[in-house]
């Protein structure tokens, strides 16, 4: 299936299903009246080292926004989903984050996942207070060529990230960058060899270690992006505590990958419609492999999965 029908089944699938992993305890009014899942992995969950927020779905295809919070005031976002979540990650960033990003990762250029800071660059510049923004993508022309179909959006991510005035640049492959108690180190770069999902292929990975606790990255990483990941960093790296799942937890990286991982906690940056594979013709009607990865993680015996489509998810570290 090519990215345009993935979108528009998406935004006509329905997304009324309840799943009961976790239960929601507190409620935070942002730009949308979600109620917060909070789980705790923190010693001390009065005093947690870091706050992970997994940003909910507010009516869109699927996305994927992620924003970490340490104890000592650092903030770091990885993507931020599509343009109309922007008023909802401004308005947690000022809440919750004093207002202040040192840190935006992207992890590739497609609109479900740059869509924000393409927004954010049009028209909200100044709202936050945005040290460091970093990215390392495949020219447009290149882009174009090995995915036509997403032409349109890729010129919106570039018009954005080009009209963006504070610093950015490309992370370097294993560098480290440090936030207090928090550790983010950058897995890869992008091979042009790699044209087969070309985009999803060029995603950048990263490993986050804070308070006993690891947090693997992997965007909408492929099976040849991930097969070359795995190649770069070994089990070691990959070996993680929790894994945000590639691709929105289908038609990601391969089962052998995430034998790498060995995952305790699942992040699902997945709507309802595609936690269920419900095109509108009810569970399991769909093309995508969700349930297959859901599979996986119950033959690695994965217990806890913190899911988009369950509202905000809030995790003490």
């Amino acid at each position: 299936m090519d990215r345009r029908t993935f979108l528009s089944l998406g935004l006509v699938a329905p997304i009324a299903l309840k799943s009961g992993t976790v239960q929601a305890k507190v409620g935070f009014d942002y730009s949308t009246k979600d109620p917060a899942i909070i789980a705790s992995y923190a010693e001390d969950p009065e005093n947690p080292q870091a706050i992970l927020w997994q940003l909910p779905d507010i009516e869109t295809p699927q996305k994927m926004a992620y924003v970490l919070k340490t104890s000592t005031g650092h903030t770091v976002v990885f993507d931020g989903g599509y343009g109309k979540d922007v008023p909802y990650l401004v308005d947690l960033v000022k809440k919750e984050c004093g207002g202040k990003i040192d840190a935006w990762f992207l992890t590739h250029a497609h609109i479900d996942h740059c869509g924000c800071i393409a927004e954010y660059a049009q028209k909200h510049q100044g709202e936050l207070e945005i040290k460091n923004l970093y990215y390392n993508f495949p020219s447009q022309e290149w882009l174009d060529k090995t995915e036509p179909g997403s032409k349109d959006e890729t010129k919106v991510i570039f018009e954005g990230l080009a009209k963006y005035e504070g610093a950015k640049r490309a992370p370097e492959v294993n560098e480290v960058f440090e936030f207090g108690p928090l550790k983010i180190k950058c897995l890869n770069d992008f091979d042009t060899n790699l044209t087969m999902n070309s985009i999803n292929n060029s995603s950048i990975t990263f490993r986050l270690d804070v308070a006993g606790k690891s947090i693997l990255i992997l965007g909408d990483l492929g099976r040849e992006g991930g097969d070359r990941v795995a190649e770069l960093q070994g089990a070691d790296v990959l070996n993680c505590d929790f894994c945000q799942m590639a691709h929105h937890g289908q038609n990601g990286v391969k089962r052998e990958f995430y034998d790498l991982v060995k995952p305790k906690v699942g992040l699902w940056p997945t709507p309802k419609w595609l936690w269920h594979v419900d095109s509108g013709k009810g569970y399991g009607s769909g093309p995508w492999a969700t349930l297959e990865t859901r599979a996986w993680m119950d033959q690695l015996l994965v217990e806890t999965h913190y899911v988009m489509k369950d509202g905000l998810i809030k995790i003490l570290l």
